[in-house]
């Protein structure tokens, strides 16, 4: 396992083809990473549209500032989904807000109940999309195809023993989502931006 303040390799690589204003790089960044940002981006404003927008800015920014990120702070992975994450929020909150304003229903109270619930479910979504595979798939089986333990293990072609640790384990992960300062989670994810 990696140290912590060692950051992973392609990180350092892609921030320094970033910083030296290399096209092909953005590229590769985008490939790699549109579909974490947008699918964030639109399960906290719930809008195609929307989710666009930010898609763009969050790689605008990650093209226009290449030293925003700090590859020694964690992966570069987290940091795209932290920013995303805040910019959505934003956005969030000025469309809300306006909707508040016009209509005249509603509470500030409601506004940020909502951007809290959006947020959690935009975490518990980067926290399965992050988690390894294998406790990916029997999590997928549990819930979607409501299958128990046994039956993971079964189609998973492993002992009931492994599909409990992993079924556990990713739960645990999941559990996290309404803790913002939990282990491992990428600064200020998750809470109000």
């Amino acid at each position: 396992m990696a140290k912590r303040d060692v950051p992973p390799r392609w990180d350092r690589k892609m921030q320094q083809r970033l910083a030296r204003g290399e096209a092909a790089a953005l590229g590769e960044l985008y490939d790699r990473f549109a579909s974490l940002v947008h699918g964030l981006a639109h399960r906290v404003l719930g809008d195609e549209h929307a989710a666009d927008a930010i898609t763009r800015e969050v790689f605008v920014h990650a093209w226009e500032h290449p030293d925003a990120y700090d590859p020694r702070q964690g992966p570069l992975r987290s940091w795209l989904a932290t920013l995303t994450h805040r910019l959505a929020v934003q956005r969030l909150r000025v469309t809300e807000t306006a909707a508040l304003a016009r209509e005249g229903s509603g509470t500030a109270e409601d506004l940020e109940r909502r951007v809290r619930g959006a947020a959690v479910a935009a975490r518990a979504d980067y926290i399965v999309q992050s988690m390894p595979a294998p406790l990916r798939s029997a999590l997928e089986r549990a819930y979607f195809q409501r299958r128990d333990y046994r039956q993971t293990a079964l189609d998973l072609g492993i002992t009931e023993d492994e599909a409990r640790r992993r079924l556990r384990l990713g739960l645990q992960l999941l559990s996290t989502a309404h803790d913002t300062r939990a282990p491992g989670a990428p600064p200020g994810y998750g809470g109000a931006a």
